[in-house]
């Protein structure tokens, strides 16, 4: 009544001003209990189940998973021949593979962590010859070409490297255009071999066979 004489307003109006008073108290006493900070619960662990989903290992890339490299294994060992390894397979694993070196054998020169190359011949614990005449080397000892040529089919990287003016690395050509060839058929192919010129297809010709 005060309001309503002070103000001279009429009783419906008065009426409608209290109801947007009460709705405007109202929201202001929602906004102050929705901001009022609340106790938070850390979450519970969560273990990683191996059978469950997540990240699985890659397989490995097919390709060279099944492939093999024939090599020829002689010499002071237990049993000598052919054998079909794994690729990637090294020396170590074809001594193994031959029943290991009989005993007494001289492994000095021989690199068992090598890796082996498809169609290699391995000579196992046998003395190199002398030096032949005109300084052409005669291998090494413990895997080593017998006397006379190198058979180009058979050789190692060893004993190709050890050729005069071969090398490492024209060693490994050799051996890939063999690998692409299926074996050399005539000593004149090495004169498509990168790296082989005229002039040292003349120092190794003498010294080579197929």
């Amino acid at each position: 009544m005060w309001v309503r004489i002070r103000c001279g307003l009429a009783p419906r109006t008065l009426a409608a001003l209290a109801v947007v008073l009460a709705v405007a108290v109202a929201l202001a006493a929602h906004h102050f209990l929705a901001g009022r900070p609340e106790a938070v619960r850390a979450p519970e662990t969560v273990r990683h189940d191996p059978a469950g989903p997540g990240p699985r290992p890659v397989p490995p890339p097919a390709g060279k998973a099944g492939g093999r490299v024939v090599i020829d294994i002689s010499g002071k060992v237990r049993k000598p021949g052919v054998r079909r390894l794994p690729t990637g397979s090294r020396v170590a694993d074809a001594l193994a593979a031959a029943g290991g070196a009989v005993r007494g054998a001289d492994l000095t020169g021989l690199n068992r962590a090598r890796v082996l190359t498809d169609g290699e011949h391995i000579v196992v614990g046998v003395s190199a010859p002398p030096q032949p005449p005109g300084g052409a080397p005669a291998g090494v000892q413990g895997e080593i070409r017998p006397p006379g040529q190198l058979s180009l089919s058979t050789a190692t990287a060893d004993q190709l490297d050890a050729l005069p003016g071969v090398g490492p690395v024209l060693a490994r050509h050799i051996i890939d255009h063999r690998t692409r060839l299926g074996g050399f058929r005539s000593v004149d192919q090495l004169r498509d071999v990168r790296g082989i010129g005229d002039r040292r297809f003349a120092d190794l010709r003498q010294l080579v066979r197929p």
